[in-house]
């Protein structure tokens, strides 16, 4: 797989462990290595070198390499990538990373239990910690973005997925663990169109609040909205359209600056949306977000229903086939029988590939990535062929739904074969190959790039040999 330059976690860790050195730095940091216009600090590797040995204990595994010249070559890679998104003009969400930013500070205030106190602990005040964090998360989006546009095209063809099977050494075949094959029937509350509506309405009379001038915007968002950007009151850094859901981009384009929104609704849930300014391209402005919420009794009334057909199930008056073709909601599982696929996200994130794509088993990790972790805890209650009982889940996009399931197959570890695991297979070897056209494109920008290190950490052992000039 193509490596991560930095982790997020990393990056956070490395602003702890940064903010508390951060007297000594003053008299004791240098730069140690210059990558485009980019420099890198010996703080920097120091902190991302303690960061990877205790990362790695934690996972039960050490490497072999000088941590100290890993994390310097990880960093210059991360460097260089950023660079080239400069030149290349490469576009990254901003607002996600606000959003990001302001979780992690929120989530750094809880640990150290009031802003003052966080203040006191890095010795600096707390915009400063939202920039330093701002600045890092957007040069690590950079440089995956850059990364991501590098191998995006990179694909395989069967010939090679078969090469790369043969290529392993029987010893050396990965090990594919235990498999579910599951299928579902969903429910969503009869109420959803109540429930909309009602979200409809609260939003409504808080937009009449904000032009009435009974509230303010961001004062409204603090209190109320379900985004990320919340406690920013539901501002976010300026973003193009393009990076936008289709219709809160449509809502957001015909507003001036200070105008609010009417309710628009996205893949995400409902909006009212404030633009603050445009420069350009860029979009800059505060929304507030709700989903709908359903009240226990209707919640309820769902999973009854689904007990009912599930009781009809267990007494063979009814077979799971034909209870979810007649009453399922899930419009990508009922004609199949409900058997469940990653048809749904890849029909909506990569739609091209969505049909040659599609897989039906799923690893206890796919549980919590890609289908939901309700579903898997369900699972483990039942033998093949048994049916759950109702149970409250979620969508993709967070809606709330009433869902049985049934176990119709464990396929147990066993060692990767082509005929049995070639999706899998396939991922690997398209990783594979990927990792291969970045190197070799990364080697290419070494060399036309301006790279300088330092004397003391030329003479350390880098992947690349094309670093030390």
């Amino acid at each position: 797989m193509v490596k991560r330059c930095i982790t997020a976690t990393v990056l956070a860790l490395m602003l702890l462990t940064g903010a508390r050195a951060q007297k000594r730095q003053v008299m004791l940091d240098k730069v140690v290595a210059v990558v485009g216009s980019s420099s890198i600090l010996y703080s920097e590797v120091e902190n991302y070198a303690q960061q990877l040995v205790q990362q790695r204990r934690e996972e039960g595994y050490t490497s072999d390499r000088d941590p100290m010249n890993e994390s310097l070559e990880a960093l210059m890679t991360q460097r260089l990538l950023y660079n080239q998104a400069q030149i290349d003009s490469v576009e990254i969400n901003q607002g996600a990373i606000a959003s990001t930013v302001e979780d992690q500070v929120q989530q750094m205030i809880a640990m150290e239990g009031s802003i003052s106190a966080l203040e006191a602990r890095h010795h600096m005040p707390i915009f400063n910690i939202r920039e330093i964090l701002r600045q890092r998360y957007e040069e690590q989006s950079y440089a995956q973005e850059m990364q991501r546009t590098v191998v995006n095209k990179v694909t395989v063809i069967p010939g090679e997925v078969e090469r790369y099977y043969k290529s392993i050494s029987r010893d050396s075949l990965p090990i594919i663990a235990d498999q579910y094959v599951y299928a579902q029937i969903t429910k969503f509350p009869k109420s959803m169109t109540a429930a909309k509506q009602r979200t409809r309405e609260r939003l409504v009379d808080m937009r009449e609040r904000v032009i009435s001038g009974q509230a303010k915007f961001e004062n409204l968002a603090r209190m109320y909205s379900q985004d990320g950007t919340a406690m920013r009151g539901g501002e976010m850094d300026p973003t193009p359209l393009a990076q936008l859901d289709p219709a809160f981009a449509k809502a957001l384009e015909a507003l001036k600056p200070g105008q609010v929104s009417e309710v628009v609704e996205s893949q995400y849930g409902f909006h009212i949306i404030q633009l603050l300014d445009q420069q350009g391209q860029l979009y800059h402005f505060r929304h507030i977000l709700l989903r709908p919420v359903y009240t226990s009794e209707e919640l309820g009334e769902s999973l009854n229903m689904l007990d009912s057909i599930a009781n009809l199930i267990h007494t063979d008056s009814l077979t799971f086939e034909e209870a979810a073709l007649k009453f399922s909601d899930d419009a990508s599982s009922k004609m199949n029988g409900g058997i469940v696929s990653n048809h749904d996200i890849l029909e909506r994130y990569s739609p091209m590939d969505a049909a040659s794509l599609t897989v039906t088993k799923f690893l206890k990790e796919d549980f919590g990535r890609f289908k939901s972790l309700a579903d898997y805890n369900a699972l483990m209650q039942l033998k093949p062929g048994e049916v759950s009982s109702a149970f409250l889940a979620e969508d993709m996009l967070g809606n709330q739904m009433a869902k049985i399931v049934k176990l119709v197959e464990v396929i147990p570890t066993h060692t990767a074969s082509l005929n049995e695991d070639y999706l899998r297979l396939e991922e690997m070897a398209l990783a594979d190959k990927q990792e291969r056209v970045f190197r070799e494109w990364l080697t290419k920008k070494i060399d036309a790039m301006y790279v300088y290190i330092i004397p003391e950490f030329r003479k350390g052992e880098f992947e690349n040999k094309h670093w030390v000039k």
